[in-house]
């Protein structure tokens, strides 16, 4: 029975000392740092003694006017024949497509404004609405004040490529 137990325990510390190692993978030999970085370890990811980013404080930033430049020439016209008429609907529905427009185009703070005029012209506008909830969303997640009503920009200027 001795000399079962001490095989045993030969064979697993022979198993033991035979299992290969683990492979540092921050090898400073292998993989030299960056010029100002350090080679990091497990207290390096944790959040303890970490300054907070500036967008996190609290304080707000003000809103810009971003986004791709598009043609709105035909949106623009059919917000005016709309308005014209003063047909409330079609103002709403004028105003709505040119936002959607804005929006993929990424130009947020615009389009706010055209989603403001959309309800507005038609309270019972349940996309314009939610738009307008969904980019205000983003301003917060990006912890940047939004445009107040009536304080949108318009659409960027665009210019045909030569």
């Amino acid at each position: 029975m001795k000399t079962l137990l001490i095989s045993a325990v030969a064979v697993v510390s022979f198993a033991c000392a035979s299992a290969p190692q683990p492979i540092q993978q921050n090898s400073t030999a292998a993989n030299p740092p960056a010029s100002n970085e350090r080679p990091q370890n497990t207290i390096a990811h944790s959040t303890e003694n970490q300054q907070v980013p500036p967008a996190q404080t609290g304080a707000k930033t003000k809103w810009t006017q971003g986004g791709e430049p598009i043609d709105t020439k035909e949106l623009d016209a059919a917000v005016k024949t709309a308005e014209k008429s003063g047909d409330k609907k079609s103002m709403s529905e004028a105003y709505y497509k040119r936002a959607v427009a804005l929006t993929d185009a990424r130009q947020y703070a615009a389009a706010l404004g055209d989603y403001r005029r959309a309800l507005k012209n038609d309270p019972t506008n349940t996309e314009a609405k939610e738009w307008i909830d969904k980019i205000i969303m983003i301003y917060d997640g990006m912890n940047k004040e939004y445009p107040k009503e009536g304080e949108e920009p318009p659409a960027l200027p665009f210019t045909k490529e030569k």
